[in-house]
């Protein structure tokens, strides 16, 4: 692929602010006139003066003055047409930036989960900012330098010819050259190929850098330092490397081409001593002789400037590939009609997933033949071993992979057909892993619904046991969460999302180990939080403390990828399997202790029965209506939508 054809995505970027960019165009080029005009002037000047060099009272002073106000006004001109010009480009750029910016974090957020946990958050950070920035040089500055440093050279090289053609014919040679050097040098297969390498280096270095600062906490528990961290420094290297080819790529071209644009007195010097003694006296050829002498110093000038242009156009070119290769990434597919489902049961039909294609070489399935109904009203709890395949179900639910066979429904509708949006409508989620913005508490808790008063937003944070904590901190709920803010504790946090899902109030929601990092104290007000939340819900809960889900209606046990055994709480333990070892590790967990022997089986009864008070307590509760308290939710909240 050569540049030509390369340089065809970015000048399509280019086409939506086209008429700013023509105008842009059009001043730089006025400009580039303008600016040959002092040398018109100074050729007038300095014909007029040697014309009357022996006769000095003979001096057209009128004619002097003349020709140097015409020089100064078309220095001030191109100074203008120049500024316009830049402007014209820098509006075009940064709207064209904005735009693009937008475009990339729009698609992002389309794009598969699979696309987020193979890109490297370094790689695509580097790509949003970094080589979209650089769009803003070519065409803010690249294009009218590159309109002025091929215009300047071309129209002094015409008007050359008009005053002596076998001298400019001699410039013509090396100027020739230094352009074919140039583009020698850019269009190249290994210069192409080394400008890939170094947007490869740098996002590598990039994600390296960012895990290395994300690492913080373990860096300086075991002491690591950056040149010991190993993949941050091997890309370093690599970069290192990368760098020190594309100065040897450039080295010896780039030398030569100085050393060719700086040198153009030496072959117009020759040839205008050789033409004046076969013409000696003729004043005229002297005069044109002095001019040659001093406009060739000013078309070096322009000749770098292209030179300087051309070797940031090569890493420009590279990062918009990058950009296109992001664009290009396949979105979750949206129906043309989305159905909205009338009832809210969840089934999965004989549904088997794995994160890679069947034709990769790291194809291993995830999912196997995954079957079961979570019914409107109830609870359904997932359990099993760590890693098989838990959370992906519950993620597999709002479409962050797409499904490799069988299907998922609610109502009866495949999620396919009801469309991202609405989907994202029916459903809260609360993570594991709970993420908050670099917001205010209240814009935090608001994301559950944009449209909620301010009383909905604080009835919202009361259910979920939250405002005690917020109305301490210095600004309340207008505390900035993050960096120049407050941190928050992870059982705080949790609870924070928690308000945020009772604020959108969905029909289906779904659990994921919302208490995983909870104290005995944070999870106590994060059960009575999640209590008023599953009222009247489609509940999908993924739980590891089995005592949290001994009331659920539906217990499934996922292993390896399949579920192993269903029933209740009771069912399970009479099937004396893989629920049964589970449930007696967990009792035996709760009342270890540190030091102690085996537990005895009155411990193991006294850590049952709390955590069958536990549950009873929460249970309790969520069977008890709330439907007062979601009523005053409705009541508060700005366009909320009934409950179904």
């Amino acid at each position: 692929m050569d540049l030509k054809s390369e340089l065809s995505g970015l000048l399509q970027v280019t086409a939506e602010k086209k008429g700013l960019l023509s105008v842009a165009v059009i001043f730089s080029t006025i400009s580039s006139l303008l600016q040959v005009a002092p040398f018109v002037a100074v050729y007038q000047i300095v014909q007029e003066l040697f014309l009357h060099a022996n006769d000095q009272a003979g001096i057209d002073k009128s004619l002097i003055m003349y020709w140097g106000l015409a020089a100064l006004a078309a220095l001030i001109g191109a100074l203008i047409t120049l500024y316009i010009g830049g402007m014209c480009s820098h509006i075009a750029a940064f709207d064209i930036l904005y735009r693009l910016r937008v475009r990339l974090a729009d698609h992002v957020a389309k794009v598969p989960m699979g696309y987020h946990t193979r890109t490297a958050t370094g790689e695509l950070k580097k790509i949003i900012e970094v080589s979209v920035e650089k769009i803003e040089k070519f065409i803010a500055h690249q294009l009218p330098d590159t309109v002025s440093a091929v215009m300047i050279p071309l129209l002094l090289l015409g008007y050359l010819f008009w005053l002596d053609w076998r001298m400019a014919l001699v410039l013509l040679v090396p100027i020739s050259f230094g352009y074919w050097l140039q583009a020698r040098m850019f269009a190249t297969e290994s210069g192409r190929n080394t400008y890939r390498d170094f947007q490869f280096a740098v996002e590598e270095m990039n994600a390296t850098g960012v895990e290395y600062v994300r690492g913080m906490p373990a860096v300086k528990v075991f002491g690591i330092k950056a040149d010991s961290f190993l993949t941050f420094r091997y890309a370093v290297e690599r970069y290192r490397d990368i760098s020190l080819r594309i100065t040897d790529l450039y080295r010896r071209p780039y030398g030569l081409f100085f050393l060719v644009v700086s040198s153009l007195f030496t072959f117009i010097i020759p040839a205008g001593l050789a033409l004046a003694s076969n013409t000696p006296g003729n004043l005229a050829f002297t005069v044109t002789f002095v001019l040659f002498l001093l406009i060739t110093p000013g078309m070096a000038v322009p000749l770098l400037k292209l030179m300087q242009a051309g070797s940031g156009l090569r890493e420009i070119v590279e990062g918009y590939k990058r950009i296109e290769t992001v664009l290009e990434e396949g979105i979750v597919e949206e129906p043309a009609v989305p159905k909205d489902p009338s009832f809210y049961d969840i089934a999965f039909e004989q549904l088997s997933f794995a994160y890679e294609r069947s034709d990769s070489k790291h194809y291993k399935p995830v999912l196997k033949d995954i079957r079961f109904v979570a019914k409107a009203g109830e609870m359904t709890a997932l359990v099993g071993p760590s890693g098989g395949g838990k959370s992906t179900i519950a993620q597999l639910l709002l479409r962050f992979w797409e499904i490799n066979e069988g299907r998922i429904t609610i109502g009866g509708v495949p999620i396919q057909e009801i469309g991202t949006e609405k989907l994202m409508d029916l459903v809260s989620f609360v993570f594991q892993d709970v993420h908050l913005f670099y917001d205010t508490i209240e814009a935090n808790i608001r994301m559950g619904n944009r449209t909620a008063s301010k009383e909905a937003v604080r009835k919202a944070a009361t259910m979920a046991r939250c405002h005690e904590f917020i109305e301490q901190l210095p600004q309340g709920y207008d505390t900035m969460i993050g960096e120049g803010g407050t941190y928050l504790s992870g059982g705080e946090a949790q609870r924070v999302s928690i308000a945020r899902a009772l604020l959108k109030d969905a029909p289906i929601l779904v659990l994921d180990e919302a208490t995983a990092y909870a104290d005995a104290e944070n999870e106590y007000l994060i059960q009575q939080a999640l209590a008023k939340l599953v009222q009247g819900k489609t509940v999908l809960i993924i739980a590891h403390r089995l005592s949290s889900i001994r009331a659920a209606e539906q217990i499934l046990v996922i292993r390896q990828g399949e579920i192993v055994e269903r029933g209740t709480h009771d069912e399970l333990r009479a099937l004396q399997g893989l629920y049964e070892q589970m449930w007696k590790s967990h009792i035996s967990a709760a009342s270890w202790k540190l030091g102690a022997g085996r537990p005895t089986a009155r411990g193991s009864a006294t850590a049952e029965a709390a955590g069958t008070t536990v549950m009873a307590d929460i249970a309790g509760a969520a069977s008890a209506s709330s439907k007062d308290t979601v009523a005053d939710i409705h009541h508060a909240s700005d366009g909320r939508r009934g409950k179904p």
